[in-house]
């Protein structure tokens, strides 16, 4: 059997895929090139995380692929009915990376509500010669604790982000399809102590919310779902979380709430257009920038290629 890990895969996953009698390559072969590169090496199998797109055309392309892997929990960036209507296997990792991605959320809350992204990047060449200029500036920020958050999906990432956010003593709020209160345990000296998050609607959530953070796959349309309706519901002292998917939130009309002071700040980690994401976005004062790092840790990162073996061996 022959892999394609295009996007890359944790070493140790490879490691043991070779010791399986797997053939794995992880040079990455650009989206135009992809299909010719599939056939002309005899891949059995294609991994991807966000990078690759395997849409209808590669699928069609490649008659001999046998499966096809996302190192992730969404799958927007496959056509999975159509591959599945076509014989081929499609799998993902939904439960490998959700810790990591919701202690991005809360570290990314915790750094706005003190303001560290900007402190961050002005000490360094200014501090020097303004610091009492940037404590005064930086000194006005805000607690989490007692602080309302709320969750736009309620997945595996949404109830992880919601166990940290209780653990600090933070309210939440959830809006999901299922319209229902959700428990969510949270874990005290060992003791998990059940908690209901109550379901309410998204007007609501808008308004009584100091911070929101989204879990959502993308718009069936392709729409926002945070536009400059939504942005005006919200207080102006919130701070927004996106690491779900670009184009979950208008870009546009973030930076231009931002601007104006209607909203307090926001954290993006997906952008359109990636890898190549707007310059004026990341120059826009009150945003806190990551570079889709969500599942980016060691730990996830390992979990995830544990997970990616497991299935691929399960095909022999």
């Amino acid at each position: 059997m022959k892999v394609l890990a295009n996007d890359g895969i944790a070493e140790a996953a490879k490691t043991r895929l070779e010791s399986e009698g797997i053939t794995v390559h992880t040079e990455h072969i650009e989206q135009a090139a992809l299909a010719d590169a599939i056939n002309r090496e005899g891949y059995d199998g294609l991994l991807v995380r966000s990078a690759t797109k395997v849409r209808e055309d590669l699928i069609d392309a490649c008659p001999n692929l046998r499966f096809i892997g996302r190192g992730g929990v969404g799958v927007d960036n496959i056509d999975v009915d159509y591959a599945r209507s076509k014989g081929r296997v499609v799998f993902n990792t939904p439960a490998a990376s959700s810790q990591s991605v919701a202690e991005l959320v809360m570290a990314h809350l915790f750094g706005m509500a003190r303001y560290l992204p900007a402190a961050y990047r002005v000490m360094p060449e200014r501090g020097a010669t303004e610091f009492k200029k940037f404590k005064k500036a930086f000194g006005g920020g805000i607690e989490l604790r007692g602080k309302t958050l709320g969750i736009v999906g309620f997945g595996r990432i949404g109830r992880s982000v919601a166990q940290y956010a209780l653990g600090c003593g933070m309210k939440v709020v959830v809006n999901d399809l299922t319209g229902k209160d959700h428990v969510v345990e949270v874990t005290v000296g060992g003791v998990a102590v059940p908690v209901t998050v109550p379901s309410v609607s998204m007007d609501e959530l808008l308004s009584i919310s100091d911070a929101i953070t989204l879990h959502v796959p993308s718009q069936a349309d392709g729409s926002a779902m945070i536009g400059e309706a939504e942005l005006a519901k919200m207080k102006p002292s919130a701070m927004l979380v996106n690491t779900a998917r670009g184009g979950t939130v208008d870009e546009a009309a973030v930076c231009a709430a931002l601007e104006n002071g209607a909203l307090r700040s926001a954290a993006l980690d997906v952008f359109n257009g990636e890898p190549n994401p707007n310059p004026k976005v990341l120059s826009a004062v009150g945003l806190a920038l990551t570079p889709h790092t969500g599942a980016a840790t060691v730990e996830a990162q390992g979990r995830i290629g544990d997970e990616l073996v497991e299935q691929i061996l399960s095909l022999r």
